[in-house]
């Protein structure tokens, strides 16, 4: 069972998520539920499919992902999520705001470097 987030994880997660989705559509298209899965198995970044749906709504009537439906091997049609050229520009420019953010925030948790140690 999985523990329930902790509110500053939960604000965390909230604004990075759309960005991680964003990435994972950057290696491959996929259907809602299969974020959904994935997301969850990368230590609960995503717990449920009222996350997700919404954000993907979101990020495809801002441009970044582009929608289509599919049937493969006799399954119900679904609907794919692909990101697009606005997409990868918006994930690279979070990228390279994530590695200045994360080593300015690694830098602090760190503390001053104590005399001696």
């Amino acid at each position: 069972m999985v523990a329930p987030p902790r509110p500053g994880l939960t604000e965390l997660r909230r604004g990075v998520v759309e960005f991680c989705v964003l990435a994972l559509l950057d290696t491959a298209d996929r259907y809602g539920l299969e974020l959904v899965r994935t997301l969850a198995a990368m230590d609960g970044l995503v717990t449920s499919e009222g996350t997700v749906y919404p954000l993907l709504n979101r990020l495809r009537e801002g441009g970044l992902v582009a929608t289509d439906w599919r049937q493969t091997d006799g399954t119900r049609p679904r609907k794919y999520y692909a990101i697009t050229a606005d997409g990868r520009s918006a994930l690279a420019r979070f990228r390279a705001d994530w590695v200045r953010f994360r080593e300015g925030v690694d830098r602090v948790l760190a503390g001053p470097a104590r005399p001696g140690a």
